[in-house]
């Protein structure tokens, strides 16, 4: 019979397989922060849809982190997100607190879908993800496991 964690583990003819499944990552270059900080910065940031739909997100810095862990002693699939993901809401008003801004204007989902079109269900519709074995089995410890160190650190 087969352990409980055999399920994550690919079989790929005997050789070790990793995969890491990437939340929200946030990081100073680009990606998701980036497109999100006009509107914030104009002080037009405001909750998508009902604000509560989850947001898995990750530092930069960690999501390397658990790439080097997973290729030096991993085998299987492994969350790289935050410990600690929010609703749409908390990162809202943490991201407004971090930059001095208001964030009083939501964003309806029809906008979204206006503009996304189906792509507007992956932001509000969110997933909440947890990395369980990316503690528990890679032994990895986050940086920055909390939203408002890591915005801070990221917009200082």
């Amino acid at each position: 019979m087969s352990q409980p964690s055999d399920r994550y583990r690919p079989d790929i003819d005997g050789l070790r397989a990793v995969a890491v499944r990437t939340g929200v990552a946030l990081g100073t270059d680009g990606g998701a922060l980036a497109t999100m900080l006009p509107p914030f910065k104009m002080g037009a940031g405001g909750v998508i849809g009902s604000g509560k739909q989850w947001i898995s997100w990750i530092h930069i810095d960690d999501l390397v982190g658990i790439y080097l862990a997973a290729i030096d002693r991993g085998d299987g699939v492994y969350n790289a997100t935050a410990p600690n993901p929010v609703t749409n809401a908390e990162f809202t008003k943490t991201l407004g607190k971090t930059l001095h801004r208001p964030t009083f204007l939501p964003v309806p989902d029809f906008a979204l879908k206006g503009m996304l079109g189906e792509g507007a269900s992956v932001v509000t519709t969110g997933q909440r993800v947890v990395p369980e074995r990316t503690v528990g089995e890679l032994h990895y410890e986050f940086r920055f496991p909390q939203l408002a160190p890591t915005l801070q650190n990221l917009l200082a």
